[in-house]
């Protein structure tokens, strides 16, 4: 199985499509915002013309208004490998979002379903209240967490609270992975950073000129939970708060490259620090001129 992954969207998949050119392949979403079907444009999700005619599988498959998890990818993707490996094909995993391809590769922990009552309780703790717990309660989580991520805290906190043991007994006892399984030819894209940001910046206005807007217009329309996943895309935001008059065309410009920068930024951060140090990695521009070179690393 190959495997593509960094904070650069088009440079995969270009580099996906040149690998699959050479033999029969399937390529694989592994990004959390091209699963849904609403974020076309918005996810940079590759249309008909862009696939070549290669099959493309998990992408916009999923409505907007569910909510796709790290273990409901892992699930869907390790049926699409099963498929291509016994159609003797080449599954060529391709994406941005490191839990899912961690969730997949090393499976999850097998925490029990939080008791109603307490997560209820826990969500309505105020987070400084919610860090102090789990100060008390696990503290080898809090060490780790920032003290100011909510969501990571409370998550933590109703975990140990609920199971009675904290997150790292659970983290020890992963399962459902498929490293140990495959042949994996892994790739991590860093490419530089200036160079990087840069086609952030350009992206809105693409994505604009391809009709950014009518998406955004068409998933309001739906008047869909805030805290969906799509709602909360970069852009989405920005956009609609542009449409419904709350910001300036170029202002909502300017906050929608900002996001980006820092999510790309955050991406970045995370593919190199948390991949293993045997992945090959590429850390220079990705173009026309070296996608052979580089197709040559994940073989």
């Amino acid at each position: 199985m190959a495997l593509i992954v960094g904070p650069t969207a088009s440079g995969k998949s270009a580099l996906a499509l040149e690998l699959a050119k050479k033999q029969p392949s399937v390529v694989i979403n592994a990004d959390s915002a091209q699963v849904y079907a609403d974020l076309q444009i918005l996810s940079a999700r590759p249309s008909e013309i862009e696939m070549e005619g290669i099959s493309h599988r998990l992408y916009g498959y999923i409505d907007g208004a569910e909510v796709c998890s790290a273990a409901r990818w892992a699930s869907d993707a390790k049926a699409e490998i099963t498929a291509a490996h016994d159609n003797d094909i080449l599954p060529i995993l391709v994406g941005g979002t490191g839990l899912y391809v961690r969730t997949l590769l090393d499976g999850i922990a097998p925490i029990p379903e939080i008791e109603p009552a307490i997560r209820a309780e826990i969500r309505d703790m105020d987070v400084d209240d919610a860090y102090e717990a789990l100060r008390k309660e696990d503290q080898a989580s809090a060490e780790r967490l920032n003290a100011r991520d909510s969501t990571r805290i409370k998550r933590a906190l109703e975990v140990v609270r609920s199971s009675g043991k904290p997150l790292d007994h659970w983290h020890a006892h992963m399962a459902g992975g498929i490293a140990e399984d495959i042949v994996l030819h892994p790739l991590v894209l860093l490419p530089p950073r200036d160079w990087l940001y840069e086609r952030c910046d350009r992206r809105f206005q693409i994505m604009l000129d391809n009709g950014a807007s009518d998406e955004v217009s068409r998933l309001l329309e739906r008047k869909l939970p805030a805290d969906c996943p799509v709602m909360r895309a970069i852009g989405v935001r920005e956009i609609s708060a542009w449409i419904q008059g709350e910001k300036t065309l170029e202002d909502a410009q300017a906050h929608a490259s900002a996001a980006t920068r820092q999510y790309a930024k955050r991406q970045y951060t995370w593919f190199r620090n948390q991949c293993p140090d045997e992945w090959a990695r590429h850390e220079e521009t990705i173009n026309n001129d070296n996608l052979r070179y580089i197709v040559r690393l994940l073989q």
